[in-house]
Order: structure tokens, then C-alpha cells, then sequence
């Protein structure tokens, strides 16, 4: 397929007529063809325009047609073959087996959300019948349905070419929950954005939907962002980003006549507790799990270790000591662009200043361009408490070592962490419980809680939470990942007294999609009526 640098509008290529961006080949600083000219505030308009017409028929879509539409958009993708991996590896620099399984990852959530609209439990189906003779008043026939908030603008992710981008968790959720999408291009890959954009065109057209169920549109500044944002069509935000870029748009709108969610992945650093048992026995092994889950992909994942709290000691010394010699090892990696290089470097500089924390160890030097080394830091916890920016995320393969001398700071410290992602817990039996102690603050601060494991790898299943308390997320009720996320996309809707042939028909009184409602406070089997 020719890349044409053009955006896509519904089923129209329209070549835009703001600054352009190049994808940048990180490895070599040498730009790629074409040129992406930016949207303006008019390709918003006729983007939000066909997203608001294709609206209510999109939404009532039978659960079969859509399950079809989000399986076919996984096909398209794959279908790609070679041409998606090359043009993502050259604009990102990850290596080819990192690609593959991002791809693989992207069509199995898909899939994923094509099981979850068939089955239909999303649409929360409840009903209270009618009580007629109910003193001292009647009942009303009552019934509930989930029902789409309505298009949603989505942002596509520097670190996840496909996984948090185009096609991914954000817009299969908002596609499942029956909202059309807007996404707006990540500019570190856009020729993989339109690729993967093309994609998901093919799939609108083969199943016969509105063509404004999906647009992909691209901006090197923030015009397109905030129109969009902005557009009173738009009725939900997801993204996956920094967060200034996050507050920025929670701020765009929150200004709107009608404020909206935005749904936003923004910072963390992950903090991973290792137990007094757990670090005497397993000191080396434990350094080897941390220094391969920090410098994985350049420590560019929002799940990545940056921070590692125990109690100081000679384990805790033998475990800095093996991971000082890990991480002396460890080769610079290349980043996913040279502003995110950049950013690390200047996070890592900042840390290297700061004179309560000193470095552990360093990676070994670059030797081309956009090459990040790995950094390790080591703090005491009075003056991790006593200064904030040391719980700042370097987005990179940087993490830092907080030495508590007793229990009670190791508490002080993670009652002061920001909200995270995840926190994990390396325990043998005789730590029992002391995590027992600390697990209901850990469940204020986290969204995921591991186990003798290591965060960085998420599972796309049902029972995934990649969120969190902020900044982890703007929204700590909710999740990104798994099947949960379709739930940011809709909202109850009561139906009163209707007669049925006017109900909605996962509403009807036979029941004919077999979901499994809560019927009169008893929830029914699938197969039961009414």
C-alpha cells in the first residue's frame, strides 16, 4: 500500500493544510517519507459532523454486526502483513518481535471486545415489573439499559504504535460500546497510524456502516487536539500520554458549555516493595527480575519500575550490589523519538543533581543516536519524604531505591506516593503479614496489586485494571485494559411504562438476545424470560 500522508474522514482522503510532520527514524535522525500535513478546525468540523450523523444508527447496530465489525477491523490489520511491522520499526526503532507481539496483542484485544459485545452483560440489563396492585402506591414498569455516550476523540500513544493508538483499547472499547471514533494520530508514527487508519476504513466499508463511524485525523500543534476536545459533538476523551498533555485537554473540557469525561493514562511510577524474607533469601534473583522488567523496550511502559522500597540493610545492599552490576551490563537502547530522549535525559540529569539521591549505576554509553542509558538512583526515605520531584516518572529505564529504616517508613513513604498504576509485593511466607498491613493503603494508591511478579506486561482479559488514582489516571474508577474499559463509553438510560413494541429490543419483555438480566432483584440465567 502507497502511504499517502493524507487524513481520512469517513471514507474521504483529504490532504490537510497545516505544518507537517514526518515520521523520524529514531536510530539514524533521518526523516521519513511522506509528509503528514496537519488538520485544521474545518477537518474537525466535517470529522465531528459525520460522527454525529452515523451516531444512532451505529448505536443500535445488532451485538452480531458489530462483534463482525470489530473482527473484521483485526483481519484488515493483519492483513497488512509485513508492510505494518517495517513501517512501525522504522518509525519507532522497537525491534520486530516487540512488533509482532504488539500486533498480535492489538487483533486479540479486539477479538476480546467482539466476545464482550456478543455476550451483551455491557448493556446491564434491569428490569422491575410492573406492580399494579401494590399498596400503599403502584409500581411502574421499570427498565434499564447502558446505552453509548456518543463519539469519542481518542489519542493515540507515543510508546504503543498499535496497541494504544489507532486501532487500540480506547477506540475497540468506544467502537464496542457503540460510539464512533476520531482518533487524532500519534506524530512519532504516522505513517503506522495510517496504515492501521486504512484499516479500520475497510472494515466501516465491508460491513456497510455510516461512514463517519470512524476518522483519523493528524496535527502538529495543538489546534486539532483542542477543537476537537471542544466540539460539542464529541462526548468522551480517551488518551494515553503525558501529563501536561492529559490536564490539558481534562482542562479543554472541562471549559465546555457541557464539560466531558476524558479518560486519561498519564503518570506512574510503579512502586515495588521487597520484604525483608523475601530479600535475605532472593537478593540476586530478585535484582535480575527488577533490572529485566526496568530496561525493557528503554523502560518506555507506563508500567515500568521506577521506584523500589525496603528496609536498608545488608539484603537490601546485596540486592543494589547485583543490580549494580546488571545494570552496568545493560546496553543504551534507542528511544522511541528524540524528544522523548530528550526528556529522559533531562530526567535523569535532574536526579543526578539532586543531592538527596546519589547514582547506584549507569548503563553502558550510547553509541548512536537517541540512546538512552539505564539509571539507578538510591535515597533514604527522609529525603524521598522530604523532597516531591523524587517521585517525579522518568520515562525511561530510570528507577530509584528508597532505604527505609523501619516499618513505620516504609508506611510514611507510600502514604505520601501520588496515585500509581500498580505497586508490587515481593514476599515470601514469614512477609505475610507485614503486607497484610500495608495492602489497604496500597489499595488507595494502586490500581493493579502484584504478587512475586513485575509490572511491566498487561494482560488484555475481563479482569485487568490498567488505572489508577491520579495522576496514574484521571479517572480511577475505570480501566484502559480489559473488558471493563467499554464501561467509560456509556451511560443508564430508565425506560417508564413503555409498551413493548416500543422498547428497545434488549429491553423486550420476551428476551430475545437471552441476556442475563436482573429481573425483580433476581438475576436470571440467559436462558430464562419473563
Amino acid at each position: 500500500m502507497t502511504l499517502t500522508g493524507q487524513l481520512l474522514i469517513g471514507q474521504q482522503t483529504l490532504t490537510g493544510d497545516r505544518d507537517v510532520i514526518h515520521g523520524i527514524n529514531p536510530a539514524t535522525n533521518s526523516p521519513l517519507q511522506p509528509a503528514y500535513a496537519g488538520g485544521s478546525a474545518e477537518h474537525v468540523e466535517q470529522a465531528c459532523a459525520l460522527a454525529w450523523a452515523a451516531l444512532d444508527r451505529y448505536r443500535e447496530t445488532s451485538l452480531e454486526a458489530r462483534a463482525e465489525f470489530i473482527e473484521t477491523i483485526a483481519g484488515e490489520i493483519e492483513a497488512l502483513g509485513d508492510e505494518l511491522i517495517d513501517r512501525a520499526l522504522a518509525e519507532t526503532g522497537l525491534p520486530r518481535p516487540r512488533l509482532l507481539g504488539e500486533r498480535g496483542r492489538t487483533c486479540q484485544q479486539l477479538r476480546l471486545f467482539a466476545r464482550t459485545v456478543r455476550a451483551g452483560e455491557w448493556l446491564d440489563v434491569r428490569v422491575d415489573t410492573a406492580q399494579p396492585q401494590r399498596q400503599p402506591m403502584p409500581r411502574s414498569d421499570l427498565r434499564q439499559r447502558q446505552i453509548p455516550l456518543g463519539p469519542v476523540a481518542v489519542f493515540g500513544a507515543s510508546n504503543f504504535p498499535l496497541a494504544f493508538s489507532v486501532a487500540g483499547g480506547d477506540t475497540a472499547s468506544a467502537l464496542a460500546a457503540g460510539c464512533p471514533v476520531i482518533v487524532k494520530a500519534h506524530g512519532a508514527h504516522p505513517g503506522t497510524s495510517e496504515l492501521v487508519g486504512r484499516a479500520v476504513a475497510r472494515a466501516v466499508k465491508a460491513c456497510a456502516l455510516p461512514d463517519g463511524v470512524f476518522s483519523l485525523l493528524y496535527g502538529s500543534g495543538r489546534e486539532v487536539g483542542v477543537a476537537l476536545v471542544s466540539d460539542p459533538r464529541i462526548k468522551a476523551v480517551g488518551f494515553t500520554g503525558s501529563r501536561s498533555g492529559g490536564l490539558a485537554l481534562i482542562k479543554a473540557a472541562q471549559a465546555r458549555p457541557e464539560p466531558i469525561p476524558v479518560y486519561a493514562e498519564m503518570s506512574s511510577i510503579n512502586p515495588v516493595l521487597l520484604f525483608p524474607a523475601a530479600l535475605q533469601n532472593r537478593a540476586e534473583a530478585l535484582a535480575q527480575g527488577f533490572v529485566a522488567s526496568l530496561t525493557l523496550g528503554a523502560g518506555q511502559f507506563c508500567t515500568n519500575p521506577g521506584l523500589v522500597i525496603a528496609h536498608k540493610g545488608p539484603a537490601l545492599d546485596a540486592f543494589i550490589g547485583a543490580t549494580t552490576e546488571l545494570i552496568q551490563r545493560s546496553p543504551a537502547q534507542t528511544m522511541l523519538t528524540p524528544g522523548i530522549f530528550n526528556a529522559y535525559e533531562s530526567s535523569v540529569n535532574a536526579l543526578a543533581e539532586n543531592a538527596r539521591a546519589r547514582i547506584a549505576a549507569v548503563g553502558q554509553r550510547a553509541t548512536d543516536p537517541n540512546q538512552g542509558q539505564a539509571h539507578v538512583f538510591v535515597t533514604d526515605a527522609a529525603d524521598f519524604l522530604a523532597d516531591h520531584t523524587l517521585q517525579a516518572e522518568a520515562f525511561g529505564a530510570a528507577s530509584v531505591i528508597v532505604q527505609c529504616a523501619s516499618d513505620a517508613e516504609i508506611r510514611q513513604v507510600l502514604e505520601q506516593l501520588e496515585g500509581q498504576l500498580t505497586a508490587t509485593l515481593h514476599l515470601d511466607d514469614e512477609d505475610l503479614q507485614q503486607a497484610r498491613a500495608l495492602l489497604p493503603t496500597l489499595e488507595r494508591k494502586a490500581g493493579r496489586l502484584l504478587v512475586n511478579g513485575w509490572p511491566t506486561g498487561v494482560e488484555v482479559c475481563d479482569a485487568m485494571v490498567h488505572g489508577g488514582p491520579f495522576p496514574a489516571t484521571s479517572d480511577s474508577r475505570t480501566t484502559s485494559v480489559g473488558t471493563a474499559a467499554i464501561l467509560r463509553f456509556l451511560r443508564p438510560v430508565c425506560y417508564q411504562d413503555f409498551p413493548d413494541s416500543l422498547l428497545p429490543t434488549a429491553l423486550k419483555h420476551a428476551n430475545p438476545l437471552s441476556l442475563r438480566r436482573l429481573l425483580d432483584g433476581q438475576r436470571e440465567t440467559a436462558k430464562n424470560a419473563e
